[in-house]
C-alpha cells in the first residue's frame, strides 16, 4: 500500500516547477552575484527578480525583502537585531507561550543578557487576546512578536488587531509567518507588521532558504556581519539557486491561494469522517474557523499519540506529545492551551498539501478505522 503524506506543516515537497527554475544555477549559470563581470550579471538579475516575487506575495517593496537561510535565522535576526538596535530605548519584548522555538529560544538568550520578555497566555483554542497585549505594554517595550498561525494546531492569531495596537503605541511588530505563507493571505500593510519571517521549506521551496520582510525605516541591526550583501543587512554570498527557488515558490503561492477552499473542504471531510467513527472519543484541539485551511489537530481520547502513529506507519503525521523515560509530556503549545493530559497525550496533527487527494484522505480514514 502506498504511503500518504499528511505532514505538510513540518515540510513540503519541492514543487517541480521550483526544481526546474533552480537547475541552471547549479550548473552553467554559477557566477557570484557580487562580481562585476559577465558571469555575475544573470545571477544578480534573477535574485532581483526573485526578490520582487516575494515582495509581490507580501504586498511590499522589493527592497524590504532580505534573503536568509530559513525561518529560524529570520526570527533570530528580528529579536536580536531589534534588541541590539533599540536597547538604549528599552529592553521589553512581548510574545506568547505558543511560539516556535525559533522565537522562544532567542528570547531566553536575550533574557540572559538583560532583556525582559513577557510570554502571554492563550485561550483554549490557542488564540492570544489583543487586549492582553495592550495591558502588557510598558514605556520600555520595543517589540511585539506573535506568530501568524501556529505550526502545531493551526490556530490563526488576530494579527490585524495586534498590528493596530502596535501602531497606536509606536512599537515594532513582528510575525513569524512560516506556516501561513501560501495558505492564507499575508499582506503586510493589512496586518500592520514591521517585520515578517518566511521559511522556504513550508512553501514548496527547498530547506535552507527563507526571507525576512523589514519595513522601510525599521531600526534593526544585522545578525550576520561581513561584506555588504543584501543592502548591508545580511552578509554572505547570495545562494542564487535557492533564492530563485523561493521566488518561484512565492509566485506559485499567489496562484494557489485561490485553491484554499478546496483544501479546507478536504480537511473538513477528514474531520467529519473521524467524528462519525469515534464520536466523543475524538476531539478537535482548536476551532476550525480559527484554523489554517490545511491543518487538522485532533486528540484520540485514551490513546497515546506515539502509539497511534506506530500503528499507521503508512501515514506521515505528527504527535503533540512525547514519551520520556515512560512519562508522557505534552507539547508547550498544548500545555499553554490548557488541554488536559488525558486528551493531549492522544494529539495528532494531520496537515494537508496542494497535492493531497480525496482518495488519499479516504484511504487514511480506512487505515485509521481498521487499526485505532
Amino acid at each position: 500500500m502506498e504511503n500518504i503524506y499528511l505532514d505538510h506543516n513540518a515540510s513540503t515537497p519541492i514543487d517541480q516547477e521550483v526544481v526546474n527554475e533552480m537547475i541552471p544555477y547549479f550548473t552553467n549559470q554559477f557566477g557570484n552575484p557580487s562580481s562585476g563581470h559577465w558571469a555575475s550579471q544573470d545571477a544578480k538579475e534573477v535574485i532581483d527578480n526573485a526578490r520582487g516575487k516575494v515582495a509581490s506575495l507580501l504586498g511590499c517593496h522589493a527592497d524590504e525583502i532580505v534573503f536568509t537561510s530559513g525561518g529560524s535565522e529570520a526570527n533570530n535576526h528580528v529579536l536580536k537585531g531589534v534588541y541590539t538596535s533599540l536597547k538604549q530605548k528599552g529592553n521589553h519584548i512581548i510574545t506568547t507561550k505558543i511560539e516556535h522555538p525559533a522565537i522562544t529560544a532567542p528570547c531566553k538568550y536575550l533574557e540572559s543578557i538583560g532583556a525582559e520578555v513577557s510570554y502571554l497566555e492563550v485561550d483554549s483554542y490557542g488564540r492570544v487576546n489583543p487586549e492582553q497585549i495592550k495591558q502588557e505594554i510598558k514605556d520600555t517595550t520595543i517589540l511585539i512578536s506573535v506568530m501568524h498561525a501556529n505550526n502545531e494546531v493551526g490556530t490563526i492569531q488576530p494579527i490585524d488587531e495586534i498590528g493596530e495596537i502596535a501602531k497606536q503605541y509606536g512599537i515594532l511588530f513582528h510575525t513569524d509567518a512560516a506556516q501561513s505563507i501560501g495558505k492564507i493571505t499575508t499582506n503586510v500593510d493589512r496586518m500592520g507588521v514591521n517585520l515578517l519571517s518566511i521559511a522556504g521549506h513550508k512553501l514548496y521551496a527547498p530547506k535552507g532558504i527563507g526571507a525576512l520582510f523589514i519595513k522601510r525605516g525599521t531600526p534593526i541591526s544585522p545578525l550576520i556581519h561581513g561584506a555588504g550583501h543584501e543592502q548591508g543587512r545580511r552578509a554572505g554570498t547570495e545562494n542564487t539557486p535557492y533564492i530563485v527557488a523561493l521566488g518561484k515558490a512565492c509566485e506559485l503561492a499567489t496562484e494557489y491561494l485561490s485553491h484554499s477552499d478546496s483544501i479546507r473542504e478536504l480537511r473538513n471531510h477528514f474531520w467529519n469522517e473521524l467524528l462519525k467513527i469515534y464520536g466523543e472519543k475524538v476531539v478537535l484541539n482548536t476551532r476550525l474557523d480559527y484554523c489554517l485551511p490545511n491543518t487538522l489537530s485532533v486528540s484520540f481520547i485514551g490513546v497515546e499519540g506515539a502509539e497511534i502513529l506506530s500503528k499507521i506507519p503508512e501515514i506521515a503525521a505528527s504527535t503533540g506529545s512525547a514519551c520520556h523515560s515512560g512519562n508522557i509530556e505534552l507539547s508547550s503549545v498544548l500545555k499553554a492551551m490548557g488541554i488536559k493530559e488525558h486528551v493531549g497525550i492522544g494529539a495528532i496533527r494531520f496537515s494537508l498539501g496542494r497535492t493531497t487527494t480525496k482518495e488519499e484522505i479516504n484511504r487514511a480514514i480506512d487505515i485509521i478505522r481498521e487499526r485505532i
